[in-house]
């Protein structure tokens, strides 16, 4: 396939990277800084910044997919704001490259703990990430009303840490998957494992799914 990445050079977009040339796709990076990335086979980047929908739209036309890992930093102080104008551009830098299929990775905050309570809104939900996770959950709520993209939204589950690549991971929907009383958790490693899956065989379309080992 010929993928558009953003966010390759974070936490989780570079496992994502890694694991879709090494399962011999080729990736279109999108970046602001492009010395960050090593130039590899069947990588290419592309100067973008991933809050212009035009510039998204140029860099992503004749693509089969885009993925987005985008994150303004967790330290950046108004991440809310970034968070939601990056997610706007994309969505619509998308539909203007007219690329259908989009994966965005979101965050846990809005797995549902209850019936109609989210992670975010628990009381010891920590406050340092609480910005990023109510962003993120208003980009879930954005992205469900769109029905000319085949969307995918991708929470990762409570815990998600570096690690080894098992290739082996549990799938969930609406809740955070456990183990017994423990939240689950999972190696970003397999996170892209479930990511590349998830484009090679598409099985949540037009929804939200979340993973753990």
């Amino acid at each position: 396939m010929n993928i558009a990445l953003i966010g390759a050079t974070g936490f989780v977009g570079s496992a994502v990277l890694d694991e879709l040339l090494q399962r011999g796709h080729r990736v279109t990076v999108l970046a602001r800084n492009p010395g960050k990335l090593t130039a590899r086979e069947r990588l290419t980047v592309v100067v973008a910044d991933a809050q212009d929908a035009a510039q998204i739209a140029q860099a992503a036309a004749g693509h089969d997919a885009v993925v987005s890992a985008y994150n303004p930093g967790w330290t950046v102080p108004d991440i809310h704001d970034q968070f939601l104008k990056g997610t706007r551009a994309i969505i619509d830098g998308t539909k203007q490259a007219g690329v259908r299929r989009l994966l965005v990775v979101g965050g846990a905050g809005s797995l549902f703990v209850a019936p109609g309570v989210q992670l975010v809104d628990t009381p010891d939900f920590p406050a340092e990430w609480k910005q990023g996770a109510l962003a993120a959950r208003e980009a879930l709520n954005w992205i469900r009303t769109e029905n000319t993209l085949d969307w995918t939204f991708l929470s990762p589950p409570i815990l998600l840490a570096p690690g080894e690549r098992t290739g082996k991971y549990r799938l969930g929907t609406e809740a955070p998957l456990m183990n017994g009383e423990a939240p689950g958790g999972i190696s970003v490693t397999d996170l892209a494992v479930a990511i590349a899956d998830e484009l090679e065989t598409p099985r949540h379309v037009q929804q939200r799914f979340t993973v753990a080992h």
